[in-house]
């Protein structure tokens, strides 16, 4: 049978709860062979991130342990250039050939910006796209992308077909955490236990991570 592989990427500055749920969440619906998280070493549409690569890698390493089917794919920690979501899929199509069928993951605010992204028109050549939204989503796709939208998607993501080329919405248990809080809760000394899984909040703790500065604490 053709393997089936779901891609969702993201700083994961840090790794939490939301993006592991809704990787399992996809993984499951879909009947994934693997759900590889991709850390991004150097995002083109947002702030640098706050720990370095190798901290990132670790600590999404440690949230998948022993939960299959997810994984994790260093492969943008690995360029010296920015991410561009283009340039992983044709890597991944060159490693893994042309009949798998690659979903790429994005949450509804990354899917209305993908007018800015570097040769965004390109990516359903090399996969399938699925939103993920929350069942308190209430807004509207951007003009630029409502003719995409008409001559793309699905009504019923079960009935995406081949390779690549389709779009789809995948409704998600809402689970409103934020990296950017869990940041904030950090550098005030406060807790993010059950945010993040017990050996993430170890490592965070361990390497004195997103701790406040001395400047940020006058």
């Amino acid at each position: 049978m053709t393997r089936r592989i779901g891609l969702l990427g993201g700083t994961f500055d840090p790794i939490h709860i939301g993006h592991l749920r809704a990787a399992l969440e996809v993984a499951e619906q879909f009947a994934l062979d693997e759900l590889r998280l991709i850390p991004s070493a150097r995002p083109p549409h947002r702030g640098a991130p706050q720990v370095s690569a190798e901290a990132r890698l670790d600590m999404a390493r440690l949230a998948v342990q022993g939960v299959a089917p997810l994984t994790v794919d260093d492969r943008e920690l690995r360029r010296d250039r920015p991410s561009w979501t283009i340039e992983t899929l044709e890597s991944l199509r060159g490693e893994l050939g042309a009949e798998v069928r690659l979903f790429l993951l994005l949450g509804w605010d990354a899917f209305c910006g993908l007018p800015g992204w570097h040769r965004w028109e390109e990516l359903l050549e090399h996969c399938h796209i699925l939103v993920l939204q929350r069942p308190d989503a209430d807004s509207d796709a951007p003009e630029t992308l409502r003719n995409l939208l008409a001559a793309r998607s699905v009504a019923d993501p079960r009935s995406l077909d081949g390779p690549a080329g389709q779009i789809a919405f995948v409704w998600q248990m809402p689970l409103a955490v934020s990296a950017t809080q869990l940041r904030e809760r950090l550098a005030a000394g406060r807790s993010i236990r059950f945010l993040v899984p017990d050996a993430v909040l170890a490592y965070i703790h361990a390497h004195g991570l997103y701790r406040a500065t001395p400047s940020t604490q006058e």
